[in-house]
Formats: structure tokens, sequence, C-alpha cells
């Protein structure tokens, strides 16, 4: 951006009160975009110092801007009134392009509100009239229908009709339509129609319909029979149907994949394959047994046969070879970091840990530890606990991040350069000798964000933290130096959430944008960037192999991305409402979702088909996370509730066939898979975590 100038203080060399205000209203505005080298140029030029801008509000600057707007308004039409035609031709081409696409949404000139009003009586009767066995099916037009008529009329001036023809039928629809239904009678002006996410989702992608053949047979004669040209012109516009042979689906089966702004998933978008599978993990034999042998031959030559020291180091537990799971990728399909030795020990450390875990069941379950935040004036928007449960990272609304230690251990910076060049390099433990213990203190605080922060991710090896926030940033910070090391700015509005990958250096991150983005940690350049869905995503989760993303969106849509190739390879529809959380199993097939609409959906990546729905919560599930054997499903939210599942006991009738999309959870039997409810006294949830050993860490906000 630059800026021109041109006797900023006026002829006599004086500001004027007026226009100083002004002044630093502006260089409020390019500081509040971080445009600093513009920002430096002005404050030269105009002889100001930014410490005038205490003076000036957020409502200034808008003030400010407003006039301007008015002023400007007013010069063109003046202009208009005094130059000829052609100067004002770019607005002219403006007001044609929005009487264009307002005229895409009319059809003809001759427009009959009250023709189509006919024409959508009649369906809804045939509808109504249908047999029962199709009845649900053609029932799935009436919405993507009304809302079009709706379009159509509103787009022609006639919003009080566009209006009482909404209020008239919108009974007839299911109840998880009525937040879009409400939010389209917010629309006043035809011109608003341009700017409507659900406006421009139905005009990008058609609405998806899975309906049987007969069915649409069915609705096609309907359509010809009754001469519904209005009708048809829509459904061949706006709609498209994905038939299938078979019976058709009843009311249970259609309510389970509706829902979102574009419909249903269409087949193709769930052909392609998902390698789903774990990655071969480092082969942790051969990075224990060579050590002590040096010692053992330069000391004693009968070494070799005394191998009473190699035991206990050579168990079961590292000596298992992994399988090769068919449906894994190859280790070389995306580069990953290549593991030194300090990663080799913390993982080490981990499979050690993890041969001491507690096998749960619903005869076992977990025990739960709850973290209460007390006090928090500035309102906790995020908690995360590291992967060895031994810090608590807090994000808050006034744009601080905040780490705790879980353990006695206290929170040691780098010692001095001057320190750190006298260490011993070969030192075993080096990264113990690296840390000051002067320094060690039981919490620290980070500063850098200029608006709330919004996710937290520990890296994990345990020396990173990722934080993103409402100022459209993310931030890298050091747990060793315990500073920020790099900014990433690539969205344009807030970013919602940002997570790690499972074997680090990558990074994905989701925003208000409207899309997702792949990072590495050495770039601050996005590596893909994910678009595809038609509002705010709002969660992100790393799929267990590091090969894929699945993101879940304002537009009630879970996606899985392959971070290969940039592509959506999963489309899973169901949910009523914003998708708030998600997180993949222990063994990376399936994933479940939570959402606004209370419902917990568990999907099976190898076909993107859904599995189960799970209804118990009585508000938005904010938190879900699997045990780490992958038997249990834990969730939380905002209705200060904790649910224990039976994730072992889903798997099993899911692939013994038990449960299917019709069969899903009868209306609810809602014990079926529910093991266990804690309610907390007044705090919601705001994080789960399964420890290595499968302690359930809880991290709640006191509402007082």
């Amino acid at each position: 951006m630059s800026l021109e100038m041109s006797n900023i203080n006026g002829g006599n060399g004086t500001q004027q009160p007026q226009d100083k205000r002004e002044l630093l209203c502006l260089l409020k505005l390019l500081k509040k975009y971080q445009l600093k080298s513009t920002e430096e140029l002005l404050c030269q030029e105009a002889n100001v110092s930014t410490a005038d801008l205490t003076s000036i509000s957020d409502s200034d600057v808008q003030q400010v801007l407003s006039s301007a707007l008015r002023l400007g308004d007013g010069d063109q039409e003046r202009e208009h009134s005094q130059h000829p035609p052609h100067e004002s031709k770019q607005s002219a081409v403006t007001e044609a392009n929005a009487a264009e696409a307002l005229a895409k949404f009319i059809g003809d000139e001759g427009f009959d509100a009250q023709q189509y009003e006919q024409a959508y009586e009649e369906l809804r009767a045939f509808v109504e009239d249908s047999l029962d066995i199709y009845k649900h099916e053609l029932s799935m037009v009436l919405y993507p229908i009304l809302v079009q008529i709706y379009f159509k009329m509103l787009a022609s001036g006639l919003r009080d009709k566009a209006k009482s023809f909404i209020e008239k039928y919108k009974c007839d629809l299911d109840g998880y339509y009525t937040e879009g239904l409400f939010n389209l009678l917010l629309l006043s002006k035809p011109e608003e129609l341009l700017e409507n996410d659900l406006v421009a989702a139905m005009e990008q992608d058609k609405f998806v319909i899975r309906m049987s053949r007969d069915s649409h047979s069915l609705f096609k004669r309907h359509i010809q029979d009754r001469r519904q040209e209005v009708v048809a012109d829509i459904v061949s516009k706006y709609l498209h149907f994905d038939t299938y042979e078979g019976m058709a689906r009843n009311k249970l089966q259609c309510v389970a994949t509706a829902g979102s702004h574009i419909g249903e998933a269409k087949r193709q978008d769930n052909k392609m394959r998902v390698y789903y599978g774990l990655l071969k993990e480092v082969d942790f034999q051969t990075l224990t047994t060579p050590a002590p042998a040096p010692e053992e031959e330069d000391d004693d030559p009968d070494a070799p046969d005394r191998p009473k020291k190699k035991k206990p180091k050579k168990d079961p537990l590292l000596s298992k070879k992994s399988k090769s799971d068919p449906n894994a990728p190859s280790i070389d399909r995306i580069p990953l970091p290549e593991l030194k030795d300090s990663d080799k020990l913390i993982k080490l450390k981990a499979l050690r840990e993890a041969g001491k875990r507690l096998a749960l069941s619903k005869d076992q379950l977990p025990s739960a530890v709850f973290y209460t935040v007390l006090n928090s004036h500035q309102g906790v928007t995020c908690a995360e606990i590291s992967d060895d449960s031994t810090l608590l990272a807090c994000g808050f609304g006034d744009s601080s991040v905040r780490i705790w230690s879980l353990t006695p251990a206290k929170l040691r910076a780098l010692k001095e350069a001057d320190a750190l060049r006298e260490l011993d390099k070969e030192s075993a433990d080096i990264s113990a000798r690296m840390l000051d213990d002067r320094s060690g203190e039981t919490t620290r605080s980070f500063l850098g964000h200029t608006g709330p922060v919004y996710r937290c991710a520990f890296a994990p090896e345990m020396n990173l933290l990722l934080s993103c926030s409402e100022d459209t940033t993310i931030r890298l910070w050091s747990l060793l130096t315990w500073s920020c090391v790099v900014t990433y700015r690539g969205h344009v509005y807030p970013v919602w959430d940002v997570r790690f990958a499972p074997h680090g250096y990558y990074f994905v991150s989701c925003s208000y944008d409207k899309t997702a983005r792949l990072w590495a940690t050495d770039s601050n350049q996005a590596l893909r960037v994910f678009v595809g869905h038609l509002s705010d995503v709002d969660c992100v989760q790393f799929h267990p192999n590091s090969n894929y993303v699945a993101t879940g969106s304002s537009d009630r849509t879970v996606r899985l991305w392959d971070n290969l190739t940039g592509q959506s390879v999963r489309l899973m529809t169901g949910h009523k409402g914003s998708v708030s959380s998600l997180a993949f199993s222990a063994c990376g097939r399936y994933l479940a979702s939570g959402s606004v609409d209370h419902n917990i959906i568990v999907w099976d990546l190898s076909s993107g088909s859904l599995v189960t729905t799970l209804l118990r919560h009585t508000s938005t599930v904010s938190t879900i996370t699997f045990s780490r054997d992958g038997t249990i499903l834990a969730a939380a939210g905002l209705d200060n509730n904790l649910t224990l599942w039976d994730f072992h006991k889903v798997t099993e009738d899911y692939i013994s066939n038990h449960i299917t999309v019709s069969n899903h959870q009868d209306e609810n039997d809602e014990d079926v898979y529910l093991l266990r409810t804690f309610p907390s006294k007044n705090s919601p949830f705001v994080n789960l975590h399964f420890t290595r050993r499968n302690l359930l860490m809880c991290v709640g906000l006191f509402k007082s």
C-alpha cells in the first residue's frame, strides 16, 4: 500500500484540529492493519508522533470513515451532474453487474410471484399425498425450492411478499432449517442477496439430494404432468439428484445425512482412496541395543557372553515388530522431518510409559482429573495440555497466552550463550544441562497478539508452542527462550484453530476466511490452501499419519483433505449446526465430530459414510478425544457434562453390520454406547486430554 501526500499541513503550514484528528484516525487504521512502513512515512511527512494515537478510539475512526464515505457519495453525485456520462462509466458498470446478478435470480422479466407460490403449493400437496415409502425422500426438495422462490421474490423487490411466503410454509420443513430461514428473513434489500453466504453457496454448487430412482421418476412425472415450468426451471439450475437403485430411504435415513447448506454429499465426493493406516514407527531396538555395546567390548572381551545387562532393554515392548498396514501411506509419500536422537529418546520414553497404560473397557473406566480456571477476568478462550501431560497452556481474551507446569519441575529458560559454550555437547543429559535452574518458574506468559487467542498447540518435541488469534496471525513461541520465534501471516480474517502434525514440522490453521492452510515451521508462506467450505472453517485436526487434515465448518460439513495434492477426498454431511470439534481414532480409520447441534457423529474414513450419531449433550460439544488405546470416546461441552462412550462396541457393531445409517440409534436408545456421564458443578469444559497411561485430564472455566 502506498500513500500520496500533498501539502498535508495546508497552505499556511499549520494543522487545523479537525484535520489533525482525521490524520490520527488514518494512522490508527494503518496501525490496526500493521502497515508499518506506510505509518512511519506518514508520521514523518506530517510531523506527527505515534504517542498522539492514544487519544483516538475505534469509534472515532469509524466516525471519520463514515463521514468520508458520505462525502464521497455527495461528490460522486455532484460529479455525475457536472460531467459527461462517460466519466461515470465505472459506477455504471458496477450497477449493471449488480442488476445482471439480480436478474439471474428472477429468470425472466415477466416474473409472477403468484404463479411461483401456486406452483409451490401444488408441489407441497403432491409430496403430502404421495405414498409413505416415497414421502420422506420427496419432501427433501421442498427446502431448496422454497429458498429459491424466496430469492426471486426478494430480487424483484417484493420484500413483504417474500417474507410472508417463508412464514406461511416454513412449518412444513424440518427444524434444522429454521436457523437458515431466520437468517434469510433478515435480508431486506435485493442487493444483500449478492453478499449472503447461503445465496453464494447455492449459486456455486447445486443443492444435492440423494433419491431412489423410483422417487425421482415420481417427481419428474409430477413436474411434467402439471406443466410446472417454473419449478422445472429451478430444479434444472439449482438442484442435483444423486439417484440410486433400490428402496427409498425412510425418515431417519434422510435426516441422518441432511442439514448442510449444500444438501448431501455426492457419491463421487467420497470415491478417492484414503490411506488411513498408521505409518510404521522407528525400530527402537536399534536405538537402544548399540549404546552399551562399545563399553562392554572395550572393557571385557567376554561381553557377548553376558546378556544380563541387555535384558532389561530388550523387553517385548521394544522388540515387538510393527506390522505393515496395507491401508497406510508410504513413508515417503510426504516429506517428513528426520528424527534427531533427542526426538527418538522422547519417543522411546513415550513408548515405555505406554507400556504401563491401563487397558480401558466398559468395566474399567478411566479416572478423571479436572483443572478449573478460577478468577480469570480476561476470559479463558482455549486450553491445551502437552502430549506428555506436563504442561498446560491457556489462551485469554486479553490476547495473552499463559503456561503452567503440571509437575513439580519448574519452567526453566536456556542459559546465557557463554555458559552454553562451556557445556560438553556429547553429554547424555545435555538437554537438561542447557537449562538454567535459577530461572525456574511455575508459570510463564507470552504477550504479542493484539486480539483474543483462540487456540494453542504444543509441538510433539515439546520445545515449541503455536497460538492463533483474532488479529489474523499465528505465532510460534519457543519454550526454551520463552519468546516469539516467528509470526505467520496469510489469513485475512480471525484464525479460529491451529494444530501441529503428530510427526512435527507441519501445522494447519483455519479461519473465518473460509479456508484452511497447511504450513511448515521453517516457511512463512502456506504450503497448501484448502478451499471448498462455503462458510468459515471453525476447527481442524491432523490425521495420526500426518498425510491428511480434517476440517469442520459453519456450513455444517466435515471435509478430509489430502496434504499431498491439496484436494478434498471426503465430504461428510449430517450435522445440523456448525461443527465445533474433531478427533481421529487411535487406528486412524474413524473420525468423530462434535457440533453446535449437541450431537457427536462418528464417520468411517474408508468410505466417508456415517457410522453412528451419539446423542446425550444438551449444548455445544466443545471438545472430543479418544483414549490412547482407542476403546473409549470422551466428549464434553458447554452443558457442563463429560460423557464417556464405548467406542469399542461402536466399531464392533459397525463392522458386524449391526448398526447402519438406517439404524444408527433408534431415536434414541442413548444408553446403548454411553458408559458414564460426569457433571461439573458450574464449569463448561474447554479441553479433554488422555495421558499416555489413560488418565483423563479435563480443563474448564468456572462460571460464577
